[in-house]
């Protein structure tokens, strides 16, 4: 799977990894058909961002939970 090619597959993995990654137990936070490819490279960069870091804090959990609403479909 190459997560450099925008497509829903990809799409929908990168969000299922982050709602693991987060430890988010509402998966209703986070359901991959609620944002389309517009915002891939975004959501993309912050599951980027996530991997390299690790371990977050619940700060930090927040403030990327917060920066996921800003792209989910309207």
């Amino acid at each position: 799977m190459n997560l450099n090619e925008p497509s829903y597959e990809n799409l929908e993995y990168i969000i299922e990894e982050l709602a693991k990654q987060l430890q988010i137990l509402n998966a209703s936070v986070l359901k991959p058909e609620d944002y389309d490819l517009d915002h891939y490279h975004d959501i993309k960069d912050i599951y980027d961002m996530l991997n390299a870091q690790g371990q977050v804090s619940v700060a930090e959990i927040n403030a990327i939970i917060s920066e996921l609403k800003k792209y989910r479909k309207q």
